[in-house]
């Protein structure tokens, strides 16, 4: 497991990747030469890495197999990203994406469900819940197989960087325990090593499993992963100082590698949803309450995040995401209910740049800083924290922020990269 930086180490800049035109069914309307342009459009604004999603129903419509084409166009995009220059990181088990649970047929029929996320599976809406995946060994030996198969395509490829053991996957379902979620973990990262034992691994936890215990949080995957992941939007929490409070993603990672017991971490996904003025069909400013932030607001966003999570000592960042999405695919999940996710991007959907694409130029090249060898403003331990999270995380965000004002925290924003 890594820790520390190099004096010359990268910060590396990535980016989350659905195309366009296709969204979430990228693999099954794949394209090349699509894939291509975007990538090069991509390493040509300077970002260095790419986080891809294998949606899982499509990569194993069944539990003894693993789709052979889908293997296939999985090493066409690394191949792709190695023409372009990129290295990329992909996901397994999507999974949780974007405000909908994907789901293969075979993995439903059990009780998990979180109510706030619908369940798609083979194209449609479906009811029911999900089959524990940390509990239902016949689900865990077949993401094992699945983990396996698609490791020993990418075995030495140039353009691997790491393999994501899923996005988010408390929002499908949580272990009903620790040892559950050792036991997971170490079977995926076993079957990923075992076809390539050079692969680094991660797992992309979110702030929800810093606001709750669900039993596999930083320290959990701290044991079994290479490094640490996060995502985080202050516009989902409650706690934040409103949609662009810019501190809350460097705490966010400064949290994570304290109750990851010192192990790098990479912010994994940020960003905003965004209207421009005089776009068709968006109001300036939108009428009622709205995620969606003027693309200047955002880019200002971006300026000051990226500092500050370079002064936390986290590895690097990866904005959520490409590309705003084409209207033809706002007729289906999650797109036709969950608005804001149509233009996180970076770029619009007709392939124009948004202003915050400038400012994450201005920032490559940055090295990385090293983590704080403390933090004064963690006043409790790692067991405290977790007897009450949801208290925990908030109140010791105050003392963040006290610190920031204080001058006893860096992380302020603005600092040149160099």
């Amino acid at each position: 497991m890594t820790t520390g930086a190099g004096a010359s180490e990268p910060f590396r800049l990535g980016i989350n990747y659905w195309p366009a035109r296709t969204a979430m069914r990228w693999w099954t309307s794949f394209d090349e030469a699509e894939t291509a342009r975007d990538f090069e459009r991509i390493a040509a604004a300077d970002f260095d890495s790419v986080r891809v999603f294998l949606l899982w129903e499509a990569f194993q419509p069944d539990p003894e197999h693993v789709d052979h084409q889908m293997l296939e166009r999985l090493a066409t995009v690394a191949n792709v990203a190695r023409d372009a220059g990129l290295r990329i990181m992909p996901t397994l088990f999507t999974g949780h994406m974007s405000g909908v649970d994907w789901i293969p047929g075979w993995a439903l029929g059990g009780v998990e469900r979180d109510a706030r996320f619908r369940v798609v599976s083979g194209g449609r809406v479906v009811e029911g819940g999900l089959r524990n995946w940390y509990l239902d060994d016949d689900v865990v030996r077949a993401q094992a197989l699945f983990a396996r198969r698609a490791a020993e395509v990418l075995a030495g490829h140039d353009a691997l960087w790491a393999w994501d053991l899923g996005n988010e996957n408390s929002n499908c379902v949580v272990p009903a325990h620790r040892e559950l979620a050792r036991s997971w973990l170490s079977q995926m990262t076993a079957a990923i090593r075992a076809a390539d034992g050079l692969a680094d691994v991660t797992i992309g936890i979110h702030m929800e499993d810093l606001e709750e215990d669900r039993r596999l949080g930083p320290h959990e995957a701290a044991e079994a992963c290479d490094f640490l992941t996060m995502h985080g939007y202050p516009m989902y929490a409650r706690w934040a100082r409103g949609g662009t409070d810019e501190a809350l993603v460097p705490f966010l990672a400064r949290v994570t590698r304290w109750l990851g017991g010192g192990v790098d971490v990479l912010f994994s996904e940020f960003g905003l949803p965004t209207f421009r003025d005089g776009d068709p069909g968006v109001e300036d400013p939108p009428s009622g309450p709205s995620p969606l932030i003027e693309e200047a607001e955002a880019a200002e966003y971006v300026r000051r995040v990226l500092p500050g999570l370079r002064e936390a000592g986290s590895t690097g960042a990866m904005l959520w995401c490409y590309s705003d999405y084409h209207p033809a695919t706002f007729a289906h999940p999650p797109l036709d209910e969950a608005v804001h996710e149509r233009s996180f991007g970076l770029w619009r959907a007709d392939g124009s740049p948004k202003p915050a694409l400038d400012v994450v130029r201005s920032f490559a090249g940055a090295t990385r800083l090293p983590a704080p060898d403390r933090e004064p403003w963690i006043d409790i331990d790692a067991e405290a924290y977790w007897e009450r999270p949801e208290m925990e995380l908030p109140r010791l965000y105050g003392r963040y922020l006290a610190g920031v004002a204080g001058g006893e925290v860096s992380g302020g924003g603005g600092s040149d990269p160099g």
